[in-house]
């Protein structure tokens, strides 16, 4: 039963995240999304103690940051809306290397939050790479390449998927999202088993934030204090909710920011797998 449901899933997560993204690859990478124009160097602003307000944030150049899922070649099986989430093992290594080529450096969600937060200074051309749903091949492959360039990156994990073998994909065990965590990389908490965010109530809060918050605590040691909603989708009534539960920012996708909650709609958008390492530069310039 648990692999029959893990292979729905994994379907209805692609099929829904398509249709709510707005990144699919029938948009041109030349196309803006972006609510406050793309990142460029901006007047050095003085790291404060008093933390920014909402429209301090927002006046912030936004830092591009890249959503990947599964880092695989296609299948005769994978449909055309489902290319978009699969990402070719050799484009993504060329991805990485254009990257570096272009002279990006990653960024953590720490250094993200004293950046918008306390004007803490970043890093020449940051970006920050997200890895959501805990496949096995973001451990196998993604990882290996990103060590190549001195990257590092957020997994956003669903517990759930902890550990399984399913028909279709394998997820990462325990101990490789412990090793991701002692290697440098962020953990964060992609819920339970991906249910949408705007329909909690009740135990779900328990179910999909607290106790999958416990178990990866309890795996890496470190505490749980960054977010990915599924298929990006967040309403204004649960920020409170994760706010009570510790989290200090949450990622959406590129939907505009909440103007009274920057914090907790942070944009990324979804690298797809129909993109070269060009189309994706364009992309990162044109929306941000």
């Amino acid at each position: 039963m648990l692999k029959q449901f893990l292979t729905v899933f994994s379907i209805s997560v692609i099929a829904l995240s398509s249709c709510q993204s707005g990144n699919s690859s029938s948009a041109t990478a030349d196309s803006s999304v972006t609510d406050s124009g793309a990142v460029k160097a901006e007047s050095p602003v003085a790291a404060n103690t008093k933390p920014n307000d909402a429209a301090a944030i927002l006046a912030k150049p936004q830092v591009p940051i890249l959503c990947y899922h599964q880092i695989r070649n296609w299948l005769p099986r994978d449909g055309k809306v489902g290319k978009d989430y699969i990402v070719e093992i050799a484009n993504f290594k060329a991805q990485m290397k254009m990257l570096a080529d272009s002279g990006y450096h990653t960024i953590l969600p720490d250094q993200l939050y004293d950046y918008l937060v306390y004007n803490k200074e970043l890093p020449s051309k940051p970006i920050m790479l997200t890895f959501d749903d805990t496949d096995l091949d973001q451990f196998t492959v993604a990882n290996p390449e990103l060590k190549k360039y001195g990257f590092k990156a957020v997994y956003f994990i669903m517990t759930v998927s902890i550990g399984r073998k399913g028909k279709f994909l394998d997820y990462m065990s325990k101990e490789q999202i412990k090793q991701l965590a002692d290697e440098g990389n962020v953990i964060g908490s992609h819920t339970y088993d991906h249910k949408n965010f705007k329909k909690y109530e009740g135990e779900d809060w328990v179910t999909q934030i607290e106790k999958p918050s416990k178990k990866l605590e309890e795996i890496t040691g470190k505490k749980m204090e960054y977010f990915a909603y599924p298929f990006g989708l967040w309403n204004a009534e649960g920020i409170p909710e994760l706010k009570k539960r510790g989290f200090k920012a949450a990622f959406a996708l590129a939907e505009k920011r909440d103007q009274k909650e920057p914090l907790f709609t942070i944009r990324r958008i979804i690298a797809s797998g129909y993109w070269s390492p060009k189309t994706l530069s364009n992309a990162i310039r044109n929306s941000f």
